[in-house]
């Protein structure tokens, strides 16, 4: 083979630290972002918080002595030796050797209040134990009664058979017998809340109805007919039921009425979830005829180069601390700018939706306009993978509440003026018709599908029953209610 040389021109992306630290700010969440300001806080000390100044009285003479101190602070810009950029696919570590800093721990009292804040949220299994903890067991039925509440799931039924803890127990306790099982499960049902541990959702049900006074008006027709017929009941079958619990309307009307007042789930009245707070990015107020669209200023704090230890750079000498300093100072520029930088994305991003979602914030969803990433991209400039991530685990505060800026982008459907209806908006009317129906009479999806085309949007049968199962609507014959 010949060896040759060739001249190829062309272009590559390449993805310098400056960049992948800008597109790694941009994806973060509001969360994230303030835990990385604070990560770089603690590590590189040209960083701090530009804090507002104070004009007490008291302070007057010292920030004044400040003023004088670096009032001739030179512009490191200018015959400096710290690169302006670095080269592509390198990070950090190739260019500056990192140095340590340390920070003081703070002692204040805001610590334990955050973390009672964020306390572990209590479970099921954590109430159900604590009774246990309070209730004269034996050894052998403490260990039984530890392995029930280890079966029971969130909702408050066991995920296994009598049988299955049995077999399950034989190992630890030999010569246990099965009925001794069903002994210990009977006391642990009689736990707070009441249901708790039951095998099915009829044992749940007939758990609780037992536990109410013997004198109770239909309680006893209402264990019949959990305890045999609440198939029927499921399959909406009245007339069945009525058979065979031998009532008419009026007290059939009164049994169901107190099943409707039990618990299906008893699990959900103990279980909580831990709440999660959101913080906007984004705020969106009326101004005048319009409206006006803000960062939030509250989500991370305004940096600032130290002006104390920038000017010790240039009267210092080519020692390794010198060195150390300028490494930390270019990281500062950078991190500040890449701040900036996200900042003035999202709020061309958020300016650029609200000018689209006008009408949603005068009058709610139902005014929601068709929109997809690709119609912001070309407004703002951008690529669609950049509007995707500034468009992820943001938020934007408006009038009408707190929503992700993925909320204001959705699917098109023609209308028959030749328009385009979002699919939000769909959503909210099928919403609207459903809230208005006739609960004898519901309407299907079918008739549904006609009275939306009588407004002028065409959406089929099937699209229908799509957007009513993505807002957890049930279906005509489960929504049917005659009692």
């Amino acid at each position: 083979m010949k060896q040759t040389l060739q001249l190829r021109l062309g272009q590559q992306l390449t993805m310098t630290p400056q960049l992948q630290q800008a597109i790694k700010l941009l994806q973060m969440s509001t969360l994230d972002l303030q835990q990385e300001i604070q990560q770089a806080l603690d590590s590189n000390i040209m960083l701090e918080v530009a804090e507002e100044e104070n004009h007490q009285p008291e302070l007057a003479e010292p920030a004044a002595a400040r003023e004088t101190e670096f009032a001739e602070i030179p512009n490191l810009d200018e015959k400096s030796d710290i690169p302006q950029e670095l080269p592509g696919d390198s990070s950090w570590e190739d260019v500056y050797d990192t140095i340590q800093s340390y920070t003081a721990s703070s002692h204040d009292d805001d610590g334990d209040d955050y973390l009672f804040q964020r306390a572990p949220a209590q479970t099921l299994q954590d109430h159900l134990q604590w009774q246990l903890e309070m209730s004269t067991f034996s050894e052998q039925d403490y260990a039984i009664a530890t392995a029930i509440i280890d079966s029971v799931n969130d909702d408050g039924y066991l995920t296994g058979s009598i049988e299955e803890i049995h077999q399950g127990l034989l190992e630890q306790i030999e010569d246990l017998d099965l009925d001794e099982v069903r002994a210990v499960l009977h006391r642990v049902q009689n736990f707070d809340p009441l249901g708790v541990a039951a095998l099915d959702l009829a044992d749940c049900l007939g758990l609780q109805l037992k536990q109410m006074p013997d004198e109770l008006p239909w309680k006893a027709k209402a264990l019949e007919l959990v305890k045999n017929h609440l198939e029927l009941l499921a399959k909406r079958d009245l007339a069945r039921l009525k058979r065979a619990l031998e009532l008419e309307d009026e007290g059939l009307n009164q049994v169901i009425s107190l099943i409707r007042s039990l618990e299906p789930k008893p699990g959900r009245r103990i279980a909580t979830t831990e709440h999660q707070y959101i913080i906007p990015d984004v705020l969106v107020t009326r101004a005048g005829g319009g409206w006006m669209v803000l960062l939030n200023p509250d989500i991370a704090p305004k940096l600032r180069v130290n002006p104390f230890y920038s000017n010790m750079i240039k009267r210092a000498d080519n020692s390794v601390d010198n060195t150390a300093m300028k490494n930390h100072l270019q990281e500062a520029r950078w991190f500040i700018k890449s701040l900036q930088s996200r900042n003035e994305t999202l709020l061309k991003v958020a300016k650029s939706i609200v000018e689209h979602q006008k009408d949603f914030l005068e009058f709610g969803e139902k005014a929601m306009k068709p929109l997809v990433l690709r119609d912001v991209a070309e407004e703002v400039g951008m690529h669609e993978s950049t509007v995707s991530r500034v468009t992820t685990q943001k938020y934007m505060h408006t009038p009408n509440g707190i929503f992700e800026f993925k909320y204001f982008f959705s699917s098109h459907v023609s209308t028959d003026s030749g328009g385009e209806c979002s699919a939000t908006a769909i959503k909210a009317l099928l919403k609207e018709i459903i809230d208005q129906e006739d609960t004898a009479k519901p309407l299907s999806d079918h008739a549904i599908s006609a009275l939306l085309k009588a407004k002028g949007i065409n959406v089929a049968r099937r699209t229908v029953a799509k957007y009513r199962e993505a807002l957890s609507i049930a279906s005509s014959n489960e929504r049917k209610r005659t009692f």
